[in-house]
């Protein structure tokens, strides 16, 4: 028989319980010098995104833990998601029949909804994962293209900043995502979105807050504003991209922040979709080559994408932008586990002292599809090569400050490292990847002994 006594027991089990799912993941924060991200023991984040910006709208909890279950799988840390979603997040109801605001008032949330977001935080948490959460898709404030309708006013955005802040206070894994695919483009955009963020920083001053952009914009240079303490790009769904621009244009705002490339090439969508929906679709590769340019470029992180995915597609839904593959499939694109594979070897790097060195590439190097990026540890003890389509490369080891350089080829594709040499003469060195042409892409790490240990 269950007691008085051991009942309370039970209640206060799962209260604890639940405020150490709240704690376990740990607050972010910028780190000292402003350029990257870090945990709260001070360890370096690399964030590594992924695009589910329909997955609270569309999926019941089961297919949440699966979908984040893989994820976390692969090594994402970041899951980028939508409170007042995309695909006519207001008015069409989620999984279980319930939708985000009564009367479509933001002051007037719908618990029964916000119970499914919860327990996407939660399982997050679990998992060890964060959850990049937007408060609301950009076409409720800024229909321009989509659903909408639009229903934030200054004022109401204000007190609906301070309703999901006090929500998600205490969950230590919320990064806060204003925006949502849109920029502003009268008095009133930027009036709405800045109440907003008053109305987070009002009850929440621990979670870091970024703005996500539409395509081919940084946040910086519409919100360069005290609450924005990550600046945030979308470099885009094109081939042409030139993503490593980016990252340098944001480090020369000031004041300085992290940055981060929050949407950029999606698998399997049609390339430069906007102009012509039958283009050939982006692959893997493109996912490889935009995420490495943004990280040597000194990115603090990069959120993958995939068409499928964001959108959750499966038979019920109509497609948008050509999506073909149900979502639970798409989980296994190759690009996915390739982004694992990146952060893996960065993290077994110093990655965050990394300063990008276009200089370190001796031999033609024009700003093509194949442009080749390079950085080195602020240091001199390692430096890094990205060859987007396999293409010899002349570096002088002697750069660094060591009398012997270690190196080898890392191939993006597996996950599988093949040492090169030892370098202990100054002067240039012809390097010749493994393979050449398009998706034969390497990266040449060059490093002092101590570094190069690390790697193996």
């Amino acid at each position: 028989m269950i007691t008085m006594r051991s009942l309370l027991l039970i209640v206060c089990f799962v209260v604890i319980q639940t405020s150490l799912i709240a704690q376990h993941t740990g607050l972010l924060r910028v780190s000292g010098d402003n350029h990257y991200i870090v945990k709260q023991d001070g360890e370096a984040f690399l964030w590594l995104g992924d695009t589910a910006w329909e997955m609270i709208h569309r999926l019941n909890s089961e297919e949440i833990d699966h979908y984040l279950e893989d994820r976390s799988e692969k090594g994402f840390n970041v899951i980028q998601t939508v409170i007042l979603a995309e695909m006519d997040g207001l008015n069409k109801p989620n999984a279980y029949g319930h939708r985000p605001l009564i009367d479509n008032n933001p002051v007037l949330l719908n618990e029964e909804y916000f119970k499914l977001v919860d327990y996407v935080v939660e399982k997050a948490a679990r998992l060890d994962m964060y959850v990049g959460l937007l408060p609301s898709w950009g076409d409720k404030f800024n229909k321009r293209w989509g659903r909408g309708p639009e229903i934030f006013t200054p004022r109401n955005a204000r007190k609906y900043g301070e309703l999901i802040a006090g929500r998600y206070l205490s969950a230590d894994n919320v990064i806060w995502i204003l925006g949502g695919d849109r920029i502003p483009e009268s008095d009133n955009h930027y009036a709405i979105v800045n109440a907003m963020a008053e109305g987070i920083r009002n009850i929440d001053s621990v979670h870091l807050v970024t703005y996500h952009p539409s395509g081919a914009q940084l946040a910086a240079d519409y919100f360069n504003e005290s609450w924005l303490d990550i600046d945030m790009f979308q470099s885009g769904h094109s081939s042409e991209a030139k993503e490593y621009s980016y990252v340098i244009e944001s480090r020369n705002i000031k004041p300085a922040r992290p940055v981060i490339n929050g949407e950029a090439r999606y698998e399997n969508i049609p390339d430069r979709f906007w102009e012509d929906d039958s283009n050939p679709r982006l692959d893997a590769t493109d996912a490889r080559v935009s995420a490495y340019w943004s990280i040597i470029a000194g990115a603090a992180g990069y959120t993958y994408g995939c068409n499928d995915i964001w959108q959750m597609y499966d038979e019920k839904h109509v497609p948008a932008i050509s999506a073909d593959t149900h979502w639970k499939e798409a989980l296994d694109f190759p690009g996915a586990s390739q982004m694992g594979y990146m952060k893996r070897i960065f993290e077994k790097l110093p990655w965050q002292e990394m300063r990008y060195d276009p200089s370190l590439v001796l031999n033609h190097n024009p700003e093509t599809e194949s442009f080749s990026v390079a950085a080195i540890g602020k240091n001199q003890n390692f430096m890094v090569i990205y060859t987007p389509a396999g293409d010899d490369l002349r570096v002088d080891p002697g750069k660094l400050g060591t009398d012997t350089v270690v190196g080898a080829w890392f191939d993006p594709t597996t996950g599988q490292l093949e040492p090169t040499g030892v370098y202990n003469d100054r002067g240039p060195v012809d390097f010749k990847p493994p393979a050449s042409g398009r998706g034969n892409d390497y990266l040449l790490i060059l490093a002092d002994e101590d570094i190069y240990s690390r790697l193996f």
